[in-house]
């Protein structure tokens, strides 16, 4: 009897041995699947600049130098980051068809995944804004009113208080923000692209990015309204005064001639 006492055991031994095989099975996962993993993100990216650096060698070196330091025909890369690259290749800035004082948006040349491809290898010449993910630029549940603040204060100056763009010196021009996507404009706020200086988070923070595009794509999107009537560009006074100085005083004019010839032709009959 008392042999078998000896043997027995314990009421808790089981949840003990439960509790001891959990923690083994959860050592083994964090000491092999989190590095297995890196492993993988770090073997991935490792192609992708590999393939970026091809792509890049056919398509930037002539202007940007062999390693993307810069040239007489284009500026150095390094430190610009992917955030930059993902705008200008993305909108069809680059590759530039023709040196000027601004490069114009055109058809992209490059796919999403080339993009993607030519921004991981940019990025590795020297660190600098990184592409934003969804959540950072989705406006969805941003302040409009605050953007419209934000907007006029930083953004009026050069691409009007609608975002219609504008004329600056020189040859260049602010863009008109009408069909830019939410990525793009806040890439643009990170990077400063040509002639637009840069918004970084320190100077202007994710939520007040938000703001901003949620304002941009509100007063130009599809269901604004102008109370007004014609918007005629969104560009203030300047704008309406020269509407009512050619189309207002022309049409008096053109009626008092009318008025004057037709009261002259009276009197001699």
């Amino acid at each position: 009897m008392k042999k078998l006492s000896a043997r027995r055991r314990h009421p808790l031994a089981a949840v003990v041995v439960l509790l001891l095989a959990l923690a083994a099975t959860g050592g083994l996962y964090a000491a092999f699947a989190p590095a297995g993993k890196a492993q993988a993100d770090e073997t991935a990216q490792s192609l992708a600049i590999e393939e970026g650096k091809k792509l890049y060698a056919v398509g930037c070196s002539s202007c940007h130098g062999t390693g993307g330091q810069g040239g007489s025909d284009g500026p150095s890369l390094v430190g610009v980051g992917s955030a930059a690259v993902d705008f200008q290749v993305g909108t069809g800035r680059m590759p530039a068809q023709q040196p000027g004082a601004q490069v114009p948006e055109k058809k992209k040349v490059y796919s999403q995944a080339e993009i993607d491809q030519l921004a991981a290898y940019v990025a590795s010449l020297g660190a600098g804004p990184i592409t934003p993910t969804e959540e950072q630029y989705d406006p969805k549940g941003a302040d409009i009113a605050k953007g419209g603040d934000l907007f006029r204060t930083n953004c009026a100056q050069c691409h009007n208080f609608t975002g219609e763009g504008g004329a600056l010196t020189n040859g260049k021009y602010a863009p008109s923000l009408e069909d830019v996507s939410p990525k793009h404009l806040y890439e643009a706020m990170q990077t400063g692209p040509q002639n637009m200086p840069s918004f970084p988070d320190t100077t202007l923070p994710e939520q007040q990015k938000k703001d901003i595009i949620a304002y941009v794509k509100t007063v130009n999107g599809e269901e604004t309204e102008t109370p007004g009537g014609f918007a005629l560009g969104g560009l203030g006074p300047v704008s309406e005064g020269l509407f009512g100085w050619i189309f207002g005083l022309g049409s008096l004019i053109a009626v008092a001639v009318w008025v004057a010839a037709h009261t002259a032709k009276a009197k001699k009959s």
